[in-house]
């Protein structure tokens, strides 16, 4: 059923997705064509009452019961539209019957006005083709334009032979002014509606066509972008869908920020032997609870590390308080963790600890790779530096680290440490030439 109704694009068909938006799109345009043909006939059928006639013509009217017959159609396929998609075969007939009808109106004016045949050929009502042929263009399917116009021309085109057969060969005329002035037949303006009709049929068409390309294609990068959006922090994408100009390898911007890093302690033999859908279960279960932390606190997931993971504050996007943030963040994080621990432990019997460690300094939110593959990341001391405290966690025996410098940056941008700080002085990191003033999150 697709096939028919969206357009192959590139490699190959629409995602399934987006195919089933352009179905909602196009049952949401027909129930819209449908409510604009029953405001069309509501009109006309109180336009006819209201305009002034002729009173011998009344009796001899087909318009009321034509366009009674036209309301009455149009709610049925309202009705059919707000149930179920329209099949393509009733379309069409609902299409045939448009054009009937208002062709069996335009044909009864001569009896109306006790006229010849070809008196109806100048009923301007004929220009309500084009409402027709344009109500197709909601569908945003051309081939529907294109058939409203083609149906509306050779229709047109069997009244006029229809005129002729009746009204005899004599009722046709070279002159403009015979034809403008009596109820004889002027081919080449019967021929210029013809024409008329089906180039603006064939140029909506292709307008609709056109168009529909475009969306076409918006649909499926939207779709793309937005499966894309989930694997890149929103900082990062906006980074680069507000570049002016291609981003290349190397290009970054310094700042003050904060880095909180997080690992399993006993991960790699919590996973070994075990099933690895059981040991990503593990993983995202954490993931589910940390990951909101950070973001409430407005930092981003800059990487996932296997078992770990890296978090920036103040790096994607510039924070007044990157190291507040940071360390509200890690102290909510591990008394999140200490729970997930225990819930673990009870599903499994194994018994896990999430050890982290926050570091406030200048770092650069750079773009690294090559012309293949970019990344945005961050680079710095403090990252170097939250990685090797995240370890130093097992020498103190600690859930969480930071230093005595970050703790007195993150009190001057506002943050008031909890009581459950412990100070450590003089601790000797590995990695780190100097011994650093640490403060443990109990």
């Amino acid at each position: 059923m697709l096939k028919g109704l969206v357009f192959a694009r590139g490699s190959g068909a629409l995602p399934s997705r987006v195919a089933a938006d352009i179905l909602r799109f196009d049952a949401a345009s027909e129930r819209l064509t449908g409510w604009v043909q029953f405001a069309l006939a509501l009109f006309l059928l109180g336009l006819y009452f209201v305009a002034p006639k002729p009173v011998d013509s009344m009796s001899q009217s087909l318009v009321p019961v034509g366009l009674g017959t036209y309301l009455g159609l149009t709610l049925l396929r309202l009705y059919l539209s707000h149930r179920a998609a329209l099949p393509r075969l009733f379309l069409f007939a609902s299409l045939l019957v448009d054009v009937a009808l208002l062709y069996a109106l335009i044909w009864s004016f001569h009896l109306q006005y006790g006229q010849p045949h070809a008196f109806s050929l100048k009923a301007p009502t004929v220009l309500y083709v084009f409402v027709f042929i344009a109500l197709r263009a909601l569908r945003f399917d051309p081939i529907w334009v294109l058939l409203t116009g083609l149906v509306a021309a050779f229709g047109w085109l069997g009244l006029v032979l229809l005129a002729i057969a009746r009204d005899g060969s004599g009722a046709i005329t070279r002159s403009f002014v015979d034809y403008v002035d009596g109820t004889r037949i002027l081919i080449g303006a019967e021929i210029d509606k013809i024409v008329v009709m089906v180039a603006v049929s064939a140029i909506l068409a292709i307008a609709v066509a056109r168009a529909r390309t475009l969306v076409t294609k918006t649909a499926r990068e939207q779709a793309e972008r937005a499966e894309i959006r989930r694997f890149l922090p929103a900082p990062v994408e906006a980074a680069i869908t507000a570049s002016k100009e291609a981003i290349v390898a190397g290009e970054g911007v310094e700042r003050n920020a904060a880095i909180v890093v997080l690992d399993i302690r006993g991960f790699s033999a919590f996973a070994a032997g075990r099933d690895p859908k059981e040991v990503v279960a593990a993983l995202v279960s954490l993931h589910a609870i940390v990951v909101p932390v950070v973001e409430k606190h407005g930092g981003i997931v800059d990487k996932y590390l296997g078992d770990g993971m890296l978090a920036t504050f103040g790096a994607g996007r510039e924070s007044k308080t990157p190291a507040a943030d940071a360390l509200s963040a890690l102290v909510e994080i591990v008394e999140a963790a200490a729970e997930w621990t225990e819930e673990l432990q009870m599903a499994t019997g194994s018994r896990l600890a999430v050890n982290g460690a926050a570091t406030a300094g200048r770092v650069i939110f750079a773009a690294l790779g090559d012309e293949a593959r970019l990344e945005y990341t961050v680079i710095g001391e403090a990252v170097n530096l939250a990685a090797k405290m995240e370890k130093h966690n097992k020498v103190e025996a600690t859930a969480a680290l930071t230093t005595a410098a970050t703790l007195e940056a993150a009190i001057l941008e506002g943050y008031r440490p909890p009581r459950l700080f412990r100070h450590l002085p003089d601790c000797r990191v590995a990695g780190v030439a100097e011994p650093l003033g640490l403060v443990a999150v109990a």
